[in-house]
């Protein structure tokens, strides 16, 4: 993806702009607080070899975790209510794939058309209580994939062979095997993916075999408390994990993850020692760096089950904002925009500056429900995430060309403050944005 490099004025428009905006003395403390060279050392570690893609169950993911409980403790901020340590502990069980077997109306089909996405092992011997899902020729296929994927339910999915390319990649995970939190023997919704032309599924046989294992994972979280309105919460997150040692290109393999989402995580550190500096917050702020999001978003779950989403007044989920929007410099997009009125005060308090948040360019993505923001938005909070990545275009999205160097550190820094400022009124207890229409699953 190419890199815009923005001459010394027009990247320095944004600081005197920001003078300008109606609370002279906290925008002030955003241009004295927030720092370029602190971004870029807290971006630069995150996403360094040494940290070996930090994927998850990895020695790198535990080095990253440790360096942001250090960041975490070096802005004064406090572990959450009831842990002693920032580290937010919970365990899931991986699991590897041994054999798979599907067969329809009596025919066995070929194994390079099966699919399964399950974290145990399983035997279906008949349809009885199986959801049958046909997608045809012409569907949004992600949109399509990400509904099945959330639905509590045993499902068979026939896909049309116009799929094939989509097909490969589910084929490709579904090997790797997966993550769950249930124990062995007891996941309840397995998803058979099968690529053949069956119009009519009258018999249907499947065994999944799997071997499981039980090992441990952890968000890194803290909090400063809120003074007048402590059990009211505003969450800060991004997700610190990433893909890992992945096939070598070029001879390296290791999926760095600069933007996605070192650049989220180290805005979120950023706020964190921001607002400790700048006090004025009302609400309680939790500041959070997601574990296990490339890997079905397991540690925003996780996170979501440990507080009441009722008293979550917003939560600013911030992935990927290394690199100029599609809209041009200071700016960035709000996924589900429309769904409340987040957006507009993140603009009324961005007002004569030379920032600006649009509405989510890439609908057909499902961005919305895509990210550690899902799980709290299906629950009725305005939990919105925040980018600039050009989703459509990006080249090193998942890559192992996501390194530093294909960064704009002045693109981030100017997001960082865009968010400290655009803010300051949720935190301060002054607006609350309207909530989010719940999602029944």
């Amino acid at each position: 993806m190419r890199i815009k490099l923005y001459a010394a004025l027009a990247a320095l428009a944004i600081a005197p702009s920001l003078v300008s905006a109606q609370d002279a003395g906290f925008t002030k403390n955003v241009d004295k607080l927030i720092k370029s060279d602190d971004v870029e050392r807290i971006i630069k570690t995150l996403s360094a070899d040494d940290m070996q893609g930090r994927g998850i169950f990895t020695p790198g993911i535990d080095k990253a975790a440790t360096f942001i409980e250090g960041e975490f403790k070096q802005a004064g901020i406090k572990p959450l209510t009831g842990n002693t340590g920032f580290r937010q502990n919970f365990s899931m069980v991986q699991t590897k794939p041994v054999s798979a077997k599907v067969t329809l109306n009596g025919a066995e089909v070929a194994a390079d058309n099966i699919a399964i996405t399950a974290a145990a092992s399983f035997k279906w011997e008949s349809a009885d209580g199986v959801t049958v899902v046909n997608i045809p020729a012409g569907k949004n296929f992600a949109s399509e994939y990400q509904t099945l994927m959330a639905t509590d339910k045993k499902t068979l999915v026939l896909l049309d062979t116009s799929y094939s390319s989509f097909f490969k990649r589910i084929v490709a995970r579904a090997k790797r095997g997966g993550t769950s939190f249930s124990k062995a023997g007891g996941v309840d919704y397995p998803k058979v993916f099968v690529m053949a032309p069956v119009a009519d599924v009258k018999s249907l046989e499947v065994s999944y075999e799997v071997t499981a294992v039980e090992k441990p994972l952890f968000n890194v979280a803290g909090m400063i408390p809120g003074k007048s309105k402590p059990n009211e919460y505003v969450v800060f997150s991004g997700h610190y994990d990433h893909l890992g040692i992945v096939k070598a290109m070029n001879g390296d393999s290791i999926a760095n993850g600069a933007d996605d989402d070192a650049s989220g995580t180290t805005a979120v550190i950023s706020l964190a020692k921001f607002f400790k500096k700048a006090g004025g917050n009302e609400r309680t702020l939790i500041f959070v760096a997601f574990t296990a999001e490339e890997s079905g978003g397991y540690g925003s779950q996780f996170f979501s089950k440990q507080l009441n989403a009722d008293q979550v007044v917003a939560m600013f989920n911030i992935e990927m904002i290394g690199k100029d929007s599609k809209f041009g410099p200071n700016t960035a997009f709000i996924t589900g925009f429309e769904r409340s009125d987040f957006g507009p005060i993140l603009q009324k308090n961005l007002e004569g500056t030379a920032f600006k948040f649009y509405p989510d360019p890439y609908p057909q993505q499902n961005l919305f429900y895509r990210s550690d923001n899902a799980t709290l938005a299906r629950l009725g909070v305005p939990a919105h995430s925040i980018s600039t990545d050009q989703i459509d275009t990006d080249k090193l999205y998942h890559s192992v060309g996501d390194e530093f160097a294909s960064l704009d550190t002045k693109n981030i820094v100017a997001t960082i403050k865009a968010l400290a400022l655009g803010s300051r009124s949720i935190v301060a207890g002054k607006d609350t944005p309207t909530r989010v229409a719940k999602l029944d699953r």
